[in-house]
């Protein structure tokens, strides 16, 4: 079995044995038989598609194509996510450490070189990432982005590794935006008449 398919079993059996499962009610809720079940976990064969999906959605899971440059990015969601909540509260220390020490270096470079767009957006992203105040992944994303920084300011022609953060920042802020409401986005909004008042009429 091909690595990628087999880490997918793994991820299926996984979930499966944590809602407390058998292969056989696992079938019977995704409409896939117990024996393809068994024999994908065992990595005796693959699965369609379609059963793969119907056994994701039962399991809580959620299948998608993400491009490869993210892939960090979106790995270190899940295993944050999988961390205990004592391990991820020191982690997240960390990472918003290393998220300040990048906007220390941005705010350095960014005065250096005010016409570099790109640097100009990662800032943004990181006021995002401060903004928000939610978990965030692992601090290596933004300590590579402050060696890619750093790299940059040696050789300020080379924006290559910039744009891979850039691209990482991107798919992390998207990833963040949609487990989180901004209060100042649902405050009530006021009508631009109120109908009591007094319409001169009176």
């Amino acid at each position: 079995m091909h690595y990628e398919i087999e880490h997918i079993a793994k991820t299926l059996k996984a979930a499966r044995e944590s809602k407390g499962l058998s292969q056989r009610a696992l079938g019977r809720k995704a409409g896939v038989l117990q024996t393809q079940i068994s024999k994908f976990e065992n990595g005796a064969v693959d699965l369609r598609l379609s059963s793969l999906i119907a056994l994701a959605r039962v399991l809580d899971l959620e299948l998608a194509l993400v491009p490869r440059k993210v892939t960090p990015v979106v790995q270190s969601i899940i295993k944050s996510s999988e961390r205990p909540a004592a391990t991820r509260s020191d982690e997240q220390r960390r990472t918003q450490n290393a998220l300040a020490n990048l906007q220390k270096t941005l705010a350095n470079v960014i005065e250096l070189q005010p016409n570099v767009t790109e640097l100009a957006q990662l800032a943004r992203y990181a006021r995002d990432f401060e903004r928000l105040q939610i978990a965030l992944p692992d601090p290596k994303l933004f300590q590579n982005a402050n060696k890619a920084i750093e790299q940059f300011k040696k050789d300020s022609v080379n924006l290559n590794k910039i744009r891979d953060s850039l691209a990482q920042f991107e798919s992390l802020r998207n990833e963040l935006a949609h487990s989180y409401i901004d209060p100042e986005a649902i405050k009530p909004i006021r009508p631009a008449y109120n109908l009591d008042e007094d319409d001169g009429d009176g």
